[in-house]
């Protein structure tokens, strides 16, 4: 907010005092606007007027702060590389724990990836032991699965991180749902 006010004014080659003279305020209160105070009321209003523009665009989009949570629970996700199931019971709990309802749905899609991964894995791991008897095998064939999926989830967990920084939604999520 104190930068799109400051931008505006230096665009309409503004000093602080000529946009405290055209709107009426104080030089003062120009300066705390700039420095980071909240806008509110009619203070809004007019200083929207006198850089004419829109007071809307004066305020400060929520958009990359919407989705600090859902950071938060992409992250918590790797839990699951050291505890069994953390991968879904730490960002469930943080799922569930949230009010915004696209964090909320953020949560649930990332929560759902880690399910799917996690039931392979538990599927291969089931399944392991005896391909390696079919096998004849002494190599544990369970690690093959286990390395492979915990850095599936990693990739997983790295790639959602960075799309969520630069587009605010994940780069990786099913189309079905679980929960």
């Amino acid at each position: 907010m104190n930068n799109k006010v400051k931008i505006l004014r230096e665009e309409k080659n503004m000093t602080q005092n000529e946009l405290a003279e055209k709107s009426g305020l104080s030089l003062r209160t120009i300066q705390r606007i700039e420095a980071g105070n909240i806008l509110k009321g009619f203070t809004l209003k007019t200083i929207a007027q006198s850089l004419e523009t829109q007071p809307e665009n004066l305020l400060v989009q929520k958009e990359n702060s919407e989705i600090e949570r859902a950071k938060i629970i992409n992250l918590s996700a790797l839990t699951g590389l050291v505890i069994p199931f953390g991968s879904i019971i730490f960002p469930l709990i943080l799922t569930y724990k949230t009010k915004d309802l696209k964090n909320r749905e953020l949560g649930k899609q990332i929560i759902t990836i880690h399910i799917f991964l996690s039931l392979i894995l538990s599927f291969l791991l089931i399944l392991s032991p005896f391909i390696q008897k079919v096998l004849h095998t002494r190599f544990p064939l369970f690690l093959i699965p286990l390395i492979t999926i915990l850095g599936l989830k990693l990739a997983v967990v790295i790639l959602n991180g960075i799309s969520l920084n630069q587009k605010q939604e994940l780069a990786i999520k099913l189309k079905n749902n679980f929960l």
